[in-house]
């Protein structure tokens, strides 16, 4: 570990707290009366704070960088938002020590030195508690539930998050050993929360949140003023009147010095998420560092041995990945690595390890030796009875023991070091020099071995198997690869930072650099493949490599090696390349190359790999390759692979000599070879020869292939009928090449052979033969879902939606049929096409009550769609006249029509408006018609409500017009216009409040769909217990009435009032029991409906009932025409009523029902 000094900067004052934003940007320094705020990445002084009258004491910043706090001398406590704003200060009793904020409440803590205080920002004012000594340091859990605080007299004590004690812990030492820093280790891996304490009795302790001691005291001698741990918690920082900081791990083992200052340290604070650490001072300085943790690590074949957390050993085994710790307790400086040695330098001493057995897997350790000194040393080195120290351009061979054996002195700096191997006592070092002088040192042997000098200075180096070649990496990211024996420059390759050689291969090496991973056989180009990190090992087919702090074993096919020794028939070397690992296909291929290249030893040696030993076998081969074909095949015969001779005539399009071989063989192996001719004349351009071998062979499908390709019909057509029913795979091939050829027919007929209707159905709806498919959904009623639904979307596709949405309807997919609809009616209303919107949203209706009826779930909100729909229906179909009338030149309707329209909507329409229907068309239609009608006092209130309303500029002028031309007339209405309430014979204003109902018996008027006029309807209802069935059968009866009296019964409770009509035997009367006394005052306001008995049924006659047979679950709706010499037509299918003489002549010039468009010819619902 190394410190690098980023910024230094001095403050005038001595700096007493620092506190850094969570997210690193800027430095809050508590110096003097104010507070400093800086940038970190360069050391600014952003901007100073003035707000505190006296020193301030401590600074700290919120978790979630919204706000900092800090204490002064001066009693208050002041926070400040992020944006260097104060916004709340409040005060104790004496100066504030320290403050901290809880990390998840972001409660915050302020201490002085009698009492602390808690405040939130959701609470108005500050909880505060005595204490029973000056409070110096505080420090929240990482849960945010416990604050520790550390006391002038010694003490620790935790409270909750509410001030009330839950643990003290007392410090040997008393008040002479005050608590002088102490924070809460923030790592989440903690299974305890640890606390660590420095006292000014010169010690460092930790303790778990029970208040139980973690390890034993551990002595500082020196007075610390601040500690502060690293955000993950593994390293902590302390500083005090030794004027450094000092690293420590979290176990509190020093690591080494951070910075060295001129006057104490009084606190030291770790920059979020980073190495990067500040220091303030005495004197008012402020040092920013950047720490850097080199790799300290060692390597020998397959054993990697690295630090971890500064103090531990792991020793990892890079092929069985196992993993070994060796804890060391002290900083581990040096690590070196050799066969079964592991040497650890620590501070001041370095320990040699030894495996406890020869196993290779084997991953126990134990000490050998120790050899207690102190040494400096830039690299070390372990060999099997010796420690190598390199310090510059020194060499010393210490014993286990530590005495010095030799010393070698170089000319250069040493920059690499590796040990190559040799006999116990007696290994080999390669030494490579900044001045390019690369050397071989024995360690038994005095003298060192010059092996060659380069230019340039030596950054990596390694040895290949043999001895005979070295590879090197110069300073310029280059590989320069030696024979050592000659000294000649073999090649060079560019952009390396690392090499080794295999140490299975003598000619591969390989070598990273740029991101890239280069393997290199003998001369041959460079093969690359894209790598992070560093190659420190090459073992048969796995590379080792280094990435940051951790190494990998990365497995390498050689099969690009193995080819390019191939390409230049180098067989040998191609076979121990092979022999690093390569596939099986690799390994026939080499082979095969060999039997071509005549090197039959290379061949049997590949064969006897892949555990082939029959030397028939391998003749035969040879005599294939040789063009001696019948020898060939005789011998596969003797050695039993008949299928390699079938296999060798064949490809060799021989299917003479193959039959011949066949004889009357296997039916199987027959039927194998007329495939493979038939393979041979497609692949020869000979397709229909190929197919009717394939036939003959029993190979349809492939037949059938070439057919569809080639377009051929007829063949298709043939190959069809004569395949059995049971082989569905090449019909279900044939069916779709057909249906691809433009031949629906055949297709169907194939599919029906099948017996497949599905894809019947399917063939149909694609090629658009509805008539079909319609007629296969009658004899198929479970495909009724896969015809309609295609034939609905293309309805749609086609711009035919009413269509559609019957198909829809019809396929029982209500939610799409709804949707058309929908889009329907709001295209309709959007252009101003009101009949069809009418005619849409009756259809709604319609879809709603089907929904209704079919689930049960929805019956309740469907109804209530029900109603609105038929409403909204209603509305639209009276506005279209209206609408035609005031866009129109010329009117088709009278003016007596256009007064009750106009009059019906006013009375119907609801609070918000429909979309698309104009208030203002409504009342000019009205005010006009009123007019010309004699209907004077209703013209000037529509006159009246128009002046209210934004009028269009293109009505402006007429509208005023009529107003002014209104007030000449009489101030009332003609009497013949007044409506007339058929059930209680009260006439009835032209503008009533209540709507469309009578204002005297409260009964619904009942409208002509055509001309709107009231018609002489009154609906009556049936009395409890009578069905419908049962009540159309009294009213078909048509008896002759008998004399009786029939007298009226008004029976109220308190919810309703019934109007009943009963009969009594003794009354003997003439008139109609309906009729008798429909006609009475009604004092209250709310509706009485007519219920009717048996008896009254039985008097009706049929043709003055008018029933509204609605599909369940609505009841049907009965109705009495009270003049039965004028006829009344009600719509069998939408039940809208019509005077008879205007539905038949509105049928005659539309063809069908004005409102729902039913054709006369079609039957009822």
């Amino acid at each position: 570990m190394r410190a690098v000094l980023t910024w230094r900067d001095k403050a005038e004052h001595c700096i007493n707290d620092i506190a850094f934003k969570p997210d690193g940007t800027q430095l809050i320094l508590a110096a003097g009366n104010r507070l400093l705020v800086y940038d970190t990445s360069d050391g600014t002084l952003l901007q100073p704070l003035k707000g505190h009258k006296d020193t301030v004491y401590c600074v700290a910043y919120a978790k979630d960088g919204k706000r900092f706090a800090s204490g002064s001398a001066d009693k208050s406590v002041i926070i400040w938002t992020s944006k260097l704003e104060g916004i709340l200060k409040y005060t104790h009793n004496d100066a504030i020590q320290c403050v901290s904020y809880n990390p998840i409440t972001h409660q915050l803590a302020s201490c002085s030195s009698s009492d602390f205080g808690l405040w939130s920002p959701e609470q108005k004012s500050v909880s505060k508690h005595k204490s029973s000594s000056k409070i110096i340091c505080c420090s929240w859990t990482n849960d945010g539930q416990y604050l520790a605080l550390g006391m002038f007299n010694g003490i620790i004590s935790i409270r909750n998050k509410n001030g009330e004690e839950k643990v003290k812990i007392e410090r040997p030492g008393g008040s002479l050993s005050p608590i002088w820093s102490i924070c809460w280790n923030p790592s989440r891996e903690e299974r305890n929360d640890i606390l660590a304490v420095a006292d000014w009795g010169q010690k460092i302790s930790f303790y778990q949140l029970s208040g139980k001691q973690i390890g034993k005291d551990r002595a500082l001698n020196f007075d610390p003023c601040c500690i502060s741990y690293f955000t993950k918690g593994e390293y902590i920082l302390l500083g005090g009147s030794d004027k450094q900081v000092s690293l420590f791990t979290k176990d509190g083992v020093r690591l080494g010095t951070v910075g060295e200052q001129n006057s104490w340290v009084w606190t030291c604070q770790v920059k979020p998420d980073s190495n990067y650490v500040v220091v303030g001072c005495q004197d008012g300085t402020i040092s920013f560092y950047q720490l850097i943790f080199s790799t300290v690590h060692g390597l020998y074949k397959d054993r990697y041995a690295y630090r971890d957390s500064m103090t531990d050993v792991i020793v990892q085994h890079l092929i069985t990945e196992q993993k070994v710790r060796i804890k060391c307790k002290e900083l581990v400086k040096k690590i070196a690595i050799y066969r079964n040695r592991l040497a650890i330098q620590l501070p001041e001493k370095i320990l040699i390890y030894e495996l406890y057995s020869e196993d290779s897997s084997d991953m126990h350790y134990r000490v050998k030796e120790k050899i207690i000194k102190k040494f400096e040393c830039n690299l070390l080195v372990v060999c099997a009875n010796h420690i190598i120290l390199c310090q510059e351009k020194r060499l010393q061979c210490l014993s286990f023991s530590g005495v010095k054996e030799r010393e070698w002195q170089m000319e250069s700096l040493i920059r690499y070091i590796k040990v190559i191997g040799g006999p116990p006592g007696r290994e080999g070092l390669l030494v490579g020099l900044k001045n390019g002088q690369i050397l071989k040192i024995f360690v038994d042997n005095l003298f060192a071995i010059i092996l060659l000098k380069q230019a340039t200075a030596v950054r990596c180096l390694d040895m290949s198997a043999s001895r005979k070649k070295l590879a090197v990496v110069d300073e310029n990211d280059t590989c320069l690869v030696y024979d050592i024996d000659t000294k000649e420059l073999l090649f060079q390759e560019p952009n390396a930072n690392s090499v080794a050689w295999n140490t299975q291969c003598e000619d591969m090496l390989c070598f990273s650099g740029g991101g890239y991973l280069n393997i290199k056989a003998s001369t041959f180009p460079v093969h690359r493949q894209k790598l992070q990190g560093f190659v420190v090992g090459y073992n048969g087919s796995k590379i080792f490599c280094l990435h940051v702090f951790s190494i990998s074993a990365v497995e390498v096919p050689q099969s690009a090696p193995m080819y390019q020794y191939l390409d230049r028939k180098l067989f040998k070397e191609a076979y121990q390349i092979a022999c690093l690992g390569v596939t099986d296909t690799d390994w026939r291929e080499l082979a095969m190359e060999a039997l071509e290249g005549l090197d039959f030893e290379t061949a049997k040696k590949e064969r006897k790999k892949r555990g082939e030993t029959n030397n028939d076998l391998f003749l035969a081969d040879v005599f294939s390759y040789q063009g001696k074909f019948h020898e060939a095949a005789k011998l596969y015969k003797r050695s039993g692979h008949e299928n390699l001779a079938l296999e060798m005539y064949t490809d060799l399009c021989m299917f003479e000599y193959a039959k011949d071989f066949l004889g009357s063989g296997d039916p199987k192996e027959t039927k194998m070879l007329i495939t493979k001719q038939a393979d041979w004349a497609r692949n020869i351009k000979e397709p229909k020869a190929a197919v009717e071998m394939y036939i003959s062979a029993g190979e349809h499908v492939k037949a059938i292939e070439i057919c569809g390709d080639h377009g051929w019909v007829d063949m298709l057509i043939d190959i069809a009928r004569k395949l059995d029913k049971a082989e569905r795979e090449p019909l279900l091939l044939c069916a779709t090449y057909l249906k691809k050829l433009d031949s629906p027919g055949y297709a169907a007929e194939t599919y029906l052979k099948m017996g497949d209707l599905k894809s019947l159905v399917q063939l149909h709806v694609e090629t658009q033969r509805w008539d079909e498919a319609f007629a296969l959904g009658e004899k198929h009623p479970e495909f009724k879902d896969d015809i309609y639904v295609p034939y609905a979307q293309w309805l749609a596709e086609n711009d035919r939606f009413e269509e559609a949405q019957k198909a829809f309807h019809k396929a029982g997919r209500q939610r799409e049929a709804v949707q058309v609809l929908e889009q329907l009616t709001n295209n309709a209303v959007a252009e101003s096409r009101f009949n069809d919107a009418a005619y849409y949203y009756w259809m709604l209706s319609m879809q709603c009550l089907d929904i209704a009826q079919a689930d049960r779930a929805q019956k309740d909100m469907m109804l209530g769609k029900f109603h609105h729909f038929q409403r909204l229906a209603e509305l639209y179909h009276g506005y279209h006249a209206i609408h035609r009338h005031t866009e129109d030149p010329f009117s088709v309707h009278r003016p007596e029509t256009l007064f009750n329209i106009s009059r019906f909507l006013l009375h119907s329409l609801p609070k918000d408006t429909p979309l698309g229907i104009s208030k203002v068309k409504i009342l000019f239609t009205l005010a006009k018609q009123s007019k010309a009608l004699g209907a004077y006092r209703l013209a000037r209130h529509a006159y009246d409500k128009l002046r209210g309303l934004y009028i269009p500029a293109r009505f402006q002028k007429s509208i005023e017009l009529g107003t002014l031309t209104i007030r000449a007339k009489p101030f009332h209405d003609s009497e013949e216009l007044v409506p007339l309430c058929y059930r209680c014979s009260t006439n009835n204003p032209l503008l009533n409040n209540l709507g469309n109902v009578c204002i005297n018996c409260r009964q619904p008027f009942i409208f002509s769909a055509s001309s709107y006029d009231v018609l002489h309807l009154v609906e009556f209802y049936l009395e409890e217990g009578i069905t419908d069935e049962e009540a159309i059968s009294l009213i078909d009866l048509e008896v002759p009435r008998p004399k009786q009296d029939n007298r009226q019964q008004e029976i109220a409770n308190s919810s309703s009032q019934i109007l009943r009509l009963v009969e009594t035997k003794d009354s003997m009367g003439d008139e109609d029991p309906f009729t008798a006394k429909l006609s009475f005052e009604q004092g209250g306001s709310e509706f009485v409906p007519v219920v009717v008995s048996r008896l009254v049924l039985r008097s009706m006659s049929r043709r003055d009932v008018l029933v509204k047979r609605w599909p369940p679950p609505l009841r049907w709706q009965y109705f009495r025409s009270l003049l039965p010499d004028a006829s009344i037509t009600m719509c069998p299918s939408c039940f809208q009523m019509f005077h008879s003489e205007d539905y038949e002549l509105l049928v005659l010039q539309h063809g069908c029902c004005p409102y729902c468009r039913r054709c006369k010819d079609d039957p009822g619902p």
